[in-house]
């Protein structure tokens, strides 16, 4: 959320986040009571102008030295975007055994939650923190399933984040555990289009071009017309031409 305080009759604001935004708790990090009644009424990328009175700001005694007594203040608002974490939040104060009973549909809504927060994280390109939070979706969601439609469903929700997960460690330049994900998301949808391109750009990465072709051909006989598995299959050709140079060329200086 962006947001800028101002006292009346004032055209420079005593707070603001303007220049730096970031996610952050509604009632922890967020506490004047007027921006928490105001925010829950915003929807995403909607921008506000709040007016509060004291008792919605900083009271009688205000907050010496920038807000005087019984101060009203406006506040201009944007909100950018927001996660609902209240069912996670109260998963995650549960204690082993409790969260072992939780509701699978609430536990595939912890793990999603959590999948939010990681793409949130990756977006902002914060790779460590966007691979913590997808760590624990996956966490959730190692339950033992209670019958076959359980399985399916528990299955169907550690998909996505066992390919983000992937992308994550490709990132990170971990090119080997970037593969494992990957693999374990194929064992899930072998034609996943998305775990067979990057278990390709993994195995590149880590110079092992045969499987590396294996996994990329197989993706692009799927998507045959996808611009960035062919770029990659180029990439791949060059590579493995350039290691070949360089292993000729090491043949001719050994003899």
């Amino acid at each position: 959320v962006k947001f800028s305080g101002y006292l009346e009759q004032s055209d420079e604001p005593f707070c603001t986040n303007c220049k730096s935004p970031r996610l952050v708790k509604l009632g922890k990090e967020i506490t004047l009571l007027g921006l928490k009644v105001g925010l829950l009424t915003m929807k995403k990328e909607e921008m506000a102008i709040f007016i509060f009175l004291p008792e919605y700001a900083y009271g009688s005694m205000g907050c010496p030295p920038l807000i005087p007594p019984n101060a009203t203040v406006m506040f201009e608002v944007e909100l950018l975007d927001f996660i609902d974490s209240k069912e996670s939040d109260t998963f995650f104060q549960l204690s082993a055994e409790q969260q072992d009973t939780f509701p699978l549909q609430k536990v595939l809504k912890v793990a999603d939650t959590q999948r939010e927060f990681g793409n949130y994280f990756y977006c902002k390109k914060q790779f460590e923190t966007a691979k913590s939070k997808y760590k624990r979706a996956l966490s959730v969601l190692r339950r033992e399933p209670s019958d076959e439609a359980e399985q399916c469903q528990l299955k169907a929700a550690k998909l996505p984040v066992l390919l983000n997960l992937s992308m994550t460690y490709l990132k990170l330049k971990c090119p080997a555990q970037a593969l494992a994900y990957g693999e374990k998301a194929l064992e899930t949808d072998q034609s996943n289009v998305k775990a067979l391109f990057v278990c390709g750009q993994a195995c590149v990465c880590m110079a092992e071009y045969e499987k590396a072709r294996d996994f990329l051909a197989r993706a692009q006989h799927i998507q045959p017309f996808n611009h960035s598995i062919n770029n990659e299959l180029k990439k791949l050709a060059c590579c493995y031409r350039d290691s070949l140079e360089k292993e000729k060329e090491m043949c001719c200086r050994m003899f």
